[in-house]
């Protein structure tokens, strides 16, 4: 059975997709700790982040990179948040955010009702920012 990551990569569920190529994408999560919380996934199943090739695991964490330096600039923080937790979906992804203090990294205080406008808004204010800083083959319309 296919994890939720890659039915949203399939496009069987809907995502905010700012980021994508072969190997990897990017989305905005449904439950953002910041504007602009991006889930950087590969578009291969891999459940652990430490199953990953070394190959596909530089991949993502280069793409968060980007991504992550970009989030600084749109969002004006001081620096880009980055975990590898694992446990909610068994699916090897990374979470990249906006952050300005360490009490930004409290999972504990993810918004669980965001505003669907005020998404779609970030997405797009991210994806101009990858466009931007020259990263518009990667970056989808919407």
């Amino acid at each position: 059975m296919s994890t939720l990551f890659t039915r949203i990569i399939r496009g069987e569920i809907p995502g905010r997709f700012v980021w994508r190529e072969d190997d990897v994408v990017a989305f905005l999560t449904v439950g953002p700790l910041a504007d602009g919380h991006t889930l950087v996934v590969p578009t291969e199943e891999v459940d652990r982040w430490t199953d990953a090739s070394p190959v596909l695991l530089a991949r993502v964490m280069e793409v968060a990179r980007k991504i992550g330096a970009v989030q600084v600039e749109v969002f004006d923080a001081a620096r880009a948040g980055l975990i590898v937790a694992g446990y909610e979906i068994n699916h090897l992804h990374v979470h990249v955010w906006p952050s300005n203090t360490m009490a930004d990294f409290d999972f504990g205080s993810v918004e669980k009702n965001p505003d669907p406008a005020r998404l779609d808004a970030n997405a797009e204010k991210l994806r101009e920012g990858l466009r931007t800083a020259g990263f518009a083959e990667h970056v989808p319309d919407a």
